[in-house]
């Protein structure tokens, strides 16, 4: 009998560790299924850009994972029983259950309103490509003199706000921050910023949050009322429901709770990577939810599922965060690096050149997930029984062979 490996989300972390493991692992032992509810990659880190008008690529899964021998299932996560070892989902044709022996959660985030009156039903997000596209439609309605509100600092916010003033010269574009503009950055960097902004002709509104979104305006903490004819929401993300409803072990806001290895402190069989997964970095704080955290805790948990499986040493790979690469429209950027507690260091790097970077590491992003099994071993490892894995499967009632 087969070991079921199923991935659920093929974003930045869950489609490549399914093609790394299915480079890895040997196809006579092992058998891997991915679920996502679309049919495509969506490059998360660059979909204020389609928003915006600008064409991004969306490889095609069924492309990515073409000769790797993984299973696609186009279906959404509606239910996990982690004691029955199953995944519920649901598609066009009804749905049905999935079974498993490893399971990866890898289902990330999405934004998060915050309770906030009126943004669910009037906000627009990037934190989805069909969200990204309905945000596209709505402003190419707009005429000159439009009026865009892009509520939340963060680095989506000002990525956002930047990517459609400078696409969108006729419009008035204002950003909402809730402290000061670029707070966590350097000092050098944040007159960067200001000054990005000022040239966008952005208006910056600072030291309040918006309160309501109504139709046509946002009013806020501090009694300012900004026009908007299209609002855009970047104050936050929040992961889905299923882990929390379904057992594991979760933080207040949902994250799964991992070891070292990205393996839920709750149920062994359950891994999870990127923003899903409450995992502490090298720096003993917890990560972000962030690109470059869905890539180590993807490597990680890859290399504890591989030694697991094969009866091999489990190496401790990088969890670090190194900085912020923040895009300013198409030709301008900053390059914030931190400090082993997250602070930022005094020197960064701005315009063309931090723009060329951030370039070169979206390119890489996207690359490196679009071939998932590049440049790995291609000796693929035979399972092996532990005494441990034997004494999971017998209490399960399966067979102790893998």
């Amino acid at each position: 009998m087969k070991h079921r490996i199923v991935v659920l989300g093929a974003g930045y972390a869950g489609a490549y560790l399914a093609g790394t493991l299915a480079r890895r692992l040997s196809p006579a032992d092992t058998e891997i299924t991915v679920v996502n509810a679309e049919s495509d990659f969506a490059q998360r880190l660059r979909l204020h850009q389609p928003a915006a008008g600008h064409t991004i690529e969306a490889p095609q899964l069924s492309d990515v994972f073409a000769g790797t021998g993984i299973r696609l299932r186009l279906a959404r996560v509606t239910a996990l029983d982690p004691e029955r070892h199953i995944v519920t989902v649901a598609d066009g044709t009804g749905g049905g259950e999935l079974g498993y022996d490893t399971l990866v959660y890898a289902l990330g985030s999405h934004g998060d309103h915050g309770g906030v009156p009126g943004a669910a039903e009037h906000a627009f997000d990037v934190a989805a490509r069909p969200s990204a596209l309905r945000l596209h439609e709505r402003l190419g309605s707009l005429g000159a003199g439009g009026s865009v509100v892009v509520v939340g600092d963060g680095l989506t916010g000002i990525e956002t706000a930047t990517e459609i003033a400078e696409a969108g010269p006729g419009l008035s574009v204002a950003l909402v921050a809730r402290g000061e503009l670029g707070a966590r950055l350097s000092a050098g960097a944040r007159g960067h910023l200001r000054q990005a902004c000022a040239g966008l002709d952005i208006t910056v509104v600072e030291h309040t949050e918006a309160e309501t979104v109504e139709a046509g305006r946002v009013l806020c903490s501090d009694g300012t009322v900004l026009a908007s004819d299209a609002t855009v929401w970047t104050a936050g993300f929040a992961v889905g429901p299923v882990a929390a409803t379904c057992g594991l072990e979760v933080t207040e806001r949902g994250r799964i709770v991992v070891d070292r290895s990205m393996r839920s402190v709750s149920h062994p069989d359950v891994y999870a990577v990127g923003d899903s997964a409450y995992a502490i970095g090298d720096n003993g704080r917890p990560l972000p939810m962030s690109c470059a955290s869905a890539g180590y805790t993807g490597m990680q948990a890859t290399a504890a599922i591989v030694g697991r499986l094969t009866g091999r040493k489990i190496p401790n790979t990088r969890l670090e965060y190194l900085g912020n690469h923040i895009s300013l429209g198409r030709r301008d950027g900053i390059l914030q690096l931190v400090d082993r507690e997250g602070e930022a260091k005094p020197k960064h790097v701005g315009g063309r050149k931090a723009a060329r970077i951030k370039s070169g590491i979206l390119r890489m992003s996207l690359w490196t997930t679009s071939h998932p099994t590049f440049g790995l071993p291609r000796r693929k490892r035979r399972l092996v029984v532990t005494p441990d894995a034997s004494a999971e499967k017998a209490s399960r009632g399966r067979p102790a062979s893998a």
